[in-house]
């Protein structure tokens, strides 16, 4: 077994399952699931390379656009409060309308957002935009990552095709613990 996978294996998979569980235990009951994928959101980003390009300036904060799922944004505003992503502040947006895209590093697109689904993701074809849906066919129709419910546990899937067309490496960290990767690895 190769050592980054087995690295992966020892250090993020059961950091996962201690994130979902102390989050879990924080609660009493079953997680919300929003605060669960806001906690992922917030970590996706630690695992994804982007192209120099994305970096609109050495005082530009880390952007997180949220559309559509308002309970989602607050649960990541807190998530992310004081904390950085790759050496830059965090700032989280909510998404009302399309001009609102531009600057963005990572976009979520809620699943009230499916009439706009397409829109959305089409506006961030090509660009450096790590796109996040929680649709029954988010990748085919273009987001990188795509959350489902999988035995009651908030789980992930991810497209190689789609971070390659925006310029995206996704680590080996993250597609290993994904339920299911489409396309060809990097």
């Amino acid at each position: 077994m190769p050592r980054l996978a087995l690295l992966t294996l020892l250090f993020f998979v059961p950091g996962l399952v201690w994130l979902q569980s102390a989050l879990a235990a924080d609660e009493g009951e079953k997680l919300p699931e929003q605060r669960l994928k806001a906690a992922f959101l917030y970590k996706f980003g630690g695992y994804v390379e982007w192209p120099e390009s994305a970096a609109a300036g050495p005082d530009s904060p880390f952007t997180i656009g949220v559309a559509g799922a308002d309970p989602l944004a607050e649960e990541l505003s807190k998530v992310a409060a004081g904390r950085t992503m790759n050496g830059k502040p965090v700032a989280v947006r909510r998404i009302r309308s399309a001009d609102q895209i531009a600057g963005l590093h990572v976009l979520f697109i809620g699943v009230s957002q499916g009439s706009r689904l397409g829109e959305l993701l089409s506006l961030t074809q090509g660009q450096p935009v790590l796109t996040v849906t929680e649709t029954d066919n988010g990748l085919a129709q273009g987001s990188i990552i795509n959350f489902v419910v999988a035995d009651n546990r908030v789980r992930f899937e991810v497209s190689i095709a789609a971070a390659n067309r925006g310029g995206l490496r996704i680590g080996a960290p993250l597609l290993a613990v994904a339920q299911r990767v489409w396309g060809s690895t990097q």
